[in-house]
């Protein structure tokens, strides 16, 4: 079977449609649909069947397709492996990061790798865990977080790798009559006007349990994504909030503690199986376990 026809139902499996794995392999969708039917001759089973307007993968194809993630994986690995014999870079991983994951690790993750031959194409992706597989499709790694009362994320065709638990604390005004204690209870927070993050993100999971601990829905007045805008609402007074610990730079707020409820949030690196036996992609995973022992020390 022939590498390139593989990576086109790669593709397909991936994006989902023929117009959008056209459109990532810069070929045209009948280009595309004339390879996968090869690669249908060459396999001598049926990989895809109609799905409506649609076409969708047969068991055979969703086969071939994990089949396919192993030969373009070992592709990418000789092609590392023998950029290291010529003496040249040994590549760059396309690296996706959740924006206050960035701000914490990011940087000693670039440091850590100055002079290895690896360099990283960073972009800040706003997206729950649950779109881990879609980005997959774009990014060799993906730094995802989830509620760590949650389940554990597992998808089909891609490796999880823990990195930290980071504590989710509430953070309110110096002057707030709850900043004088220690800690706080969830059950003291009853009658609090919320600012939260969008549903569906870890922080937003841990202020769902509010609801269930004091049988009172939180109010929620508003709903934003970058913490630096959160505390700054919080400091002019306009609510309380839940934020990661490290994620809390302003002087103008007091961070507390949860007492009687675990509220944490966990990294993770998700790849494609056995994306960790290229050098680089290694390498990259490497860097952040380093850095997170630094941040954890």
């Amino acid at each position: 079977m022939d590498a390139t026809r593989l990576r086109v139902l790669r593709e397909l499996a991936d994006r989902g449609t023929v117009a959008a794995a056209a459109a990532a392999l810069s070929m045209t969708p009948s280009a595309v649909s004339q390879q996968l039917k090869i690669l249908a001759r060459e396999a001598g089973v049926p990989l895809l069947e109609p799905d409506g307007r649609k076409l969708r993968l047969t068991d055979a194809g969703r086969a071939l397709v994990r089949r396919a993630d192993d030969v373009v994986a070992a592709l990418e690995r000789a092609d590392a492996e023998m950029a290291s014999y010529r003496g040249s870079p040994r590549g760059k991983v396309r690296v996706a990061f959740f924006p206050s994951g960035a701000a914490l690790l990011l940087p000693g993750v670039l440091t850590a790798l100055q002079g290895s031959g690896v360099d990283i194409d960073a972009c800040d992706v706003d997206q729950p865990a649950s779109a881990v597989p879609g980005l997959l499709a774009d990014y060799d790694v993906i730094l995802t977080h989830r509620d760590e009362r949650g389940a554990e994320t597992s998808f089909p065709r891609v490796a999880v790798h823990t990195l930290m638990r980071e504590p989710i604390d509430l953070v309110l005004r110096p002057d707030h009559p709850l900043a004088k204690q220690d800690s706080v209870r969830l059950e003291q927070l009853a009658d609090e006007n919320w600012i939260s993050v969008r549903g569906g993100f870890p922080v937003d999971d841990v202020l769902l349990s509010v609801a269930a601990v004091t049988g009172v829905q939180p109010r929620v007045g508003h709903r934003i994504n970058d913490f630096r805008v959160i505390e700054e609402l919080v400091a002019a007074g306009h609510g309380v909030a839940l934020m990661p610990r490290h994620a809390v730079t302003h002087s103008g707020v007091s961070r507390k503690p949860l007492a009687g409820v675990r509220a944490a949030r966990v990294y993770e690196l998700a790849t494609r199986l056995h994306a960790d036996r290229s050098p680089a992609i290694g390498l990259v995973l490497d860097a952040f376990r380093d850095v997170v022992r630094a941040v954890a020390e």
